[in-house]
């Protein structure tokens, strides 16, 4: 099942995704929960009637009458985690972690599918990062690994896109990955059952004005999602709609000779198999 979160006539809305129209979630039961953090706290029954009741609606939108939302409106947790690829690390100069790099962004930091991403005003190094995005569906602490993906309810795309200038600055990351609407997620959630498990081995491809830079397959993970999920969890209490952004492949913008960085004009996309593409123009912050 492919869930948008989108607005429509002015209100934001929680659908299904059917080829080229969107079923609204209201249509198939008022009483369904409207955002995709509600629906999933709400648990597996109410999943299966947003699944089962989407074939039979007679409500359909087509989807390019729709403004695009990030899949999650209000997260209340985004666990990003660096460095998770060998070459990444290699290509930075840094050794391969053996404990995931982990920090966090904040809502207000990305945009949705098709919204422009803002290089900030003071800065002229805004990198692109191509990454797989897993959301928490089934809460719980110390989970074992091998009872990890039973806690992922699907899958996303994110553009874990660095402000380099401000990341570099010290030995934080916090600063450099946080400027509002420099990143971006979308444009839907992919349930977990449409997808190999743990999304592994889907290719992985950046493309910044049509030319590819980073091809990858999220096997080649240091930590997989099952890893992280578990690892996480013995950190904090997990909860329905905890966004994981699971680290980036080699071809970053920074480490090219001469560097590549995004600029006002440009159009950056990532596509990742069986979960479509993350399209984003890049924009001048006013």
């Amino acid at each position: 099942m492919r869930l948008i979160s989108y607005e429509h006539a002015g209100h934001p809305a929680l659908g299904v995704r059917l080829s080229g129209e969107v079923v609204p979630c209201a249509s198939i039961d008022a009483r369904l929960p409207n955002t995709l953090e509600e629906l999933l706290a709400a648990g597996a029954e109410a999943l299966d009637a947003v699944r089962r009741g989407s074939a039979r609606s007679a409500t359909r939108l087509a989807l390019e009458t729709l403004h695009y939302l990030p899949p999650l409106s209000r997260p209340r947790r985004i666990i990003c985690v660096g460095l998770n690829y060998a070459d990444h690390a290699a290509e930075s100069q840094i050794e391969a972690p053996k404990y995931p790099a982990l920090f966090s962004r904040f809502r207000e930091s990305f945009v949705g599918h098709q919204v422009p991403l803002e290089r900030p005003r003071v800065s002229t190094q805004f990198d692109y990062e191509g990454e797989l995005l897993a959301v928490i569906g089934r809460a719980g602490r110390h989970i074992p690994r091998e009872r990890a993906l039973e806690h992922v309810a699907g899958y996303s795309i994110f553009n874990d896109a660095s402000v380099r200038d401000y990341q570099f600055k010290s030995t934080q990351w916090l600063v450099g990955k946080n400027f509002d609407r420099t990143g971006a997620c979308g444009p839907e959630l992919v349930t977990a059952d449409e997808l190999p498990p743990g999304a592994a081995g889907l290719s992985l491809k950046t493309r910044l004005n049509g030319t590819t830079l980073q091809n990858a397959n999220t096997r080649d993970m240091i930590f997989d999602v099952a890893t992280l999920v578990h690892l996480c969890s013995d950190v904090l209490a997990l909860a329905p709609g905890d966004m994981l952004v699971t680290g980036t492949p080699a071809g970053v913008g920074f480490a090219r000779k001469p560097p590549l960085f995004m600029k006002p004009g440009d159009l950056c996309e990532i596509e990742i198999e069986q979960l479509g593409t993350l399209r984003n123009p890049v924009s001048e912050e006013i």
